[in-house]
């Protein structure tokens, strides 16, 4: 399979800000592709950019070859899912699907009602169509924005953090079903998120960007294990920077004894322990004034805060910069 979408030197500047600095980006077809970064590092302009409702500064977007910038967005074959999801309140869950297959240029297609009915059977929302947004719940509506837009049989599918309005059992439920649909239907996926386990989790690749530059791509393991940047390492989950190396957390240990020789070990001191069911989370500090932080095994023992141990790690479980 070819790349379904290209970005090529992409920038886009608001007045004197910069919120894209020259974004070079390939994504294959058939992909969950995620863009992760915090607020403010360019991600959902990058999909505003891709979907046509900005136009960029300078850069290229192409769409299995053909050039997009430029396009209205409805003469783009790409559909978007919205953060907030921006149903019509007064149409039904049905209506509301049917929506985009009824004002897209040529009309109502022929097999449009067969879609309809394909979506919403395999998004499992078939008994709530004659529903109005305000009596579905969170995940439903979800749902009914999701077969809104796969009814349009879309290149790209485009996803602004469409699960940061769910509470957080609701969103590992629906994480798993999003995967999912998306290996049925085919279709890439670009997923926009701020959440590091939900992009670890879903994707097949990840993009971390920051201040609108990327800072690397790859697949979840090479993001967390072998990271290129202090700030990609941190931002995929928590480090602990000791003497300059990195270490994460569940590579951590914690004894109460000096370990062997074999190993890196380091006086410290016990400034905290949290019971967390499957491990215990132990925080101490080194002699250097250095925090570090482990997650060891609840069989480990107990650990007080005051008293004096040894943190430890392997050789090799560092995270090579």
């Amino acid at each position: 399979m070819g790349n379904v979408l290209e970005l090529r030197g992409l920038t886009k500047h608001f007045q004197e800000q910069v919120a894209l600095d020259r974004l070079e980006l390939t994504i294959p077809e058939g992909e969950l592709f995620s863009l992760l970064g915090p607020s403010g590092c360019g991600k959902t302009t990058t999909l505003r950019l891709i979907a046509g409702f900005e136009e960029p500064t300078a850069g290229e977007v192409y769409l299995h070859g053909r050039r997009l910038d430029g396009l209205r967005p409805y003469e783009r074959n790409v559909s978007t899912v919205f953060q907030n999801y921006a149903l019509f309140p007064h149409l039904t869950a049905r209506e509301n699907i049917e929506f985009g297959l009824r004002h897209r240029a040529g009309g109502w297609p022929g097999d449009g009602a067969r879609r309809v009915a394909a979506a919403m059977e395999m998004l499992q929302i078939a008994d709530k169509g004659e529903r109005k947004p305000a009596q579905l719940s969170g995940g439903e509506k979800q749902r009914v924005a999701l077969a809104r837009s796969l009814v349009l049989e879309p290149e790209v599918l485009l996803l602004d953090e469409p699960l940061s309005a769910l509470d957080p059992n609701l969103r590992k439920q629906v994480r798993t079903e999003l995967k999912a649909l998306q290996r049925r239907v085919g279709i890439t996926f670009l997923f926009i998120t701020h959440d590091q386990e939900e992009a670890l989790s879903l994707s097949d690749r990840i993009a971390v960007l920051n201040a609108g530059r990327l800072e690397q791509v790859g697949t979840p393991r090479e993001l967390y294990l072998r990271p290129k940047t202090r700030f990609a390492a941190g931002f995929l989950g928590p480090v602990n920077w000791i003497q300059g190396v990195g270490v994460r957390p569940e590579a951590t240990q914690v004894a109460h004894e000096r370990p062997g020789a074999e190993v890196r070990s380091l006086a410290a001191t016990v400034e905290n322990a949290v019971f967390l069911g499957n491990c215990i989370h132990v925080e101490t500090r080194l002699a250097t004034g250095e925090a570090v932080v482990a997650e060891v095994s609840r069989f480990n023992g107990t650990f007080e805060r005051g008293e004096r141990v040894h943190v430890w790690w392997r050789e090799g479980d560092e995270l090579a910069l």
